[in-house]
Order: C-alpha cells, then structure tokens, then sequence
C-alpha cells in the first residue's frame, strides 16, 4: 500500500531549539533537572549552555514527504527511538527532514496490518548529523480498507 513512498524524502526545513519551548517542554513531561532550564547550570556544564531532553525532536517540523497520504485518525504509534551524536543546544538551529525507511505487512487476528518505518533526521548547518529518530506507524485493516476508497 505505501511500498511506492519507501525512499522518499521531505524538503529540509529549519527548526530552532528555543528556550522558551525547551522549558515547556521539560515541564510537560515532568522532568525538572536543571540542565534543560537553569542558565548558570547550563553554562557550568561541559556543553556551557542548556540543552533539550533527549524527546523534544517530537516537535520540530519535518516537512511533508510528497505522495505520502496517511489518515487523520485510526492509526497507531507503534514506537519511536531516538539515537544522538551530540545533545541539541538551546538557541542552536536544526535542520530537520524525514524519510519513509520501510513498509511491511504482516497478518494479525483482526486483519492485516501495516507498518510504516519513517527516519527523521536532525542535522547542524554543516550537514552533520545530530540526531535520528525512527517511528514506526501501525496501520490497521479497517484504516487500510479506508484508504483504498
């Protein structure tokens, strides 16, 4: 069903690691350590500034990879991992996109199902890699069926 997207990728688009959302963000999930938001903290670290917990690529933007349609509702996060090179510095820009790693299909109990594998990546303005993260989307019978219409 999505095999033709597998290789494609999205334009680049640039995301900036602000400190006002690297604070939000550390609130929302709960975690107070003061390297995400305390300046003299940051600056007495070994990155002598704040970085970003290690999830906060979830909100970036990836761009829009061309021909990949995916429904508003019904499907299911089937994980995500992320792997780092260096941590994200706050008030650093990224250049941030996605690509469309794999599609598989297996059969379940209720029909068969979906998986779709995106890579997003996060890069500095040298092109060098700072981060990848894999996601992969549970797609169900009923939402394929769906989309076949």
């Amino acid at each position: 069903m999505f095999e033709e997207t597998i290789g494609k990728r999205s334009k680049r688009c640039i995301n900036v690691v602000e400190r006002g959302a690297v604070k939000k963000f550390a609130e929302a999930i709960g975690d107070p350590h003061p390297i995400y938001v305390d300046r003299d903290y940051g600056r007495a670290s070994r990155y002598k500034n704040n970085i970003a917990p290690p999830t906060f690529p979830r909100i970036f933007d990836y761009g829009t990879i061309e021909g990949l349609r995916l429904p508003e509702a019904g499907l299911i996060h089937g994980s995500q991992d992320f792997e780092y090179n260096r941590p994200l510095i706050v008030g650093e820009e990224i250049v941030c996109f996605s690509k469309v790693e794999n599609y598989y299909e297996k059969s379940g109990t209720s029909g068969t199902l979906g998986f779709l594998v995106i890579k997003n990546f996060g890069e500095d303005s040298g092109d060098n890699v700072i981060f990848t993260s894999t996601t992969v989307i549970i797609i169900t019978e009923a939402v394929r069926k769906g989309l076949k219409t």
